[in-house]
């Protein structure tokens, strides 16, 4: 039976069919859909500011992000745009420029917060980059686990060319993913990528062709995501938290979080389940459990 993602937000709605559709109003910001195998879709949708990064839109993600962290039936988030050509082009700059400078912290501190929501959801994070992602867009893709873009994306933490830094990730997730040197180089030049040099330089996971539809990068996403579903779901949780914690100690302590999260999927019906479809020879019928 298909599921519905339910949410008290109304940002956040259902689709019980068997694929995503663009479920959210023009212009509404952010629009989500979900798929009947617990793949949940977030679509950027502000055209007419190339997806910026608003006040509203930082505070529905994080609505968002909230929800999607506490339903354990969502098995993967896929990040993406719903404008042509755009992933998200960064702060609202029209909007950060009528802010009192007391009003720009705050608003950078929340998006920061928001940004480390996501990256923080238990289950794999997909950024699919069909279009440009340029400072706070960059920062969003940065904090997902997977990144996908067409070949024609263009990329890059712009942040110093306005006399500031990035500020919600940026510095601390672009050196943890291509290194401290090339990180250095790239902010302080604010220079832009495309999708081929972003996947030469580990910035991406995987780079595709664009398409005449223009959604290459999502395509390849939500093949991913597939390819993630048929795996136990309390093994995948724990496997991301395992190796986010771990990156982040030496090897030994590392090697501690692994063995506690271990641990976690030994009484679990889904390995009993796992041993006896291999028994069987037949696909395992996993629950969560």
């Amino acid at each position: 039976m298909p599921w519905a993602f339910s949410s008290p937000y109304p940002f956040i709605l259902c689709i019980n069919g068997p694929d995503w559709e663009n479920v959210g109003r023009a212009g509404s910001g952010l629009c989500a859909g979900v798929l009947n195998s617990g793949i949940v879709v977030l679509g950027l949708n502000r055209s007419h500011a190339k997806n910026a990064l608003s006040k509203n839109v930082v505070k529905m993600m994080s609505k968002a992000v909230d929800a999607l962290k506490s339903d354990k039936k969502v098995r993967t988030v896929i990040f993406r745009s719903e404008v042509p050509g755009i992933f998200c082009a960064g702060a609202d700059l029209k909007e950060r420029a009528k802010m009192h400078s007391s009003e720009v912290s705050s608003f950078v501190s929340r998006a920061r917060a928001t940004i480390n929501e996501l990256a923080n959801l238990p289950v794999p994070t997909i950024a699919a980059i069909d279009g440009t992602a340029l400072g706070g867009g960059l920062e969003l893709a940065l904090a997902c686990d997977i990144r996908v873009a067409a070949s024609s994306a263009k990329m890059g933490l712009v942040e110093t060319k306005l006399a500031i830094i990035p500020g919600a990730g940026g510095t601390q997730r672009l050196p943890r993913t291509i290194g401290v040197s090339l990180a250095k180089e790239l902010i302080f030049s604010a220079r832009i990528v495309d999708g081929e040099e972003a996947k030469s330089i580990g910035l991406i996971s995987h780079v595709v062709e664009q398409n005449e539809a223009g959604d290459a990068a999502y395509r390849r996403a939500l093949a991913l995501a597939r390819e993630f579903l048929p795996q136990g779901p309390v093994a995948m949780r724990v496997a991301k938290l395992a190796i986010n914690q771990g990156m982040e100690v030496d090897l030994v302590t590392g090697l501690a979080i692994e063995e506690a999260c271990y641990a976690q999927t030994i009484p679990t019906k889904d390995r009993i389940e796992g041993l006896i479809a291999f028994k069987e020879k037949r696909p395992p019928r996993y629950k969560g459990e």
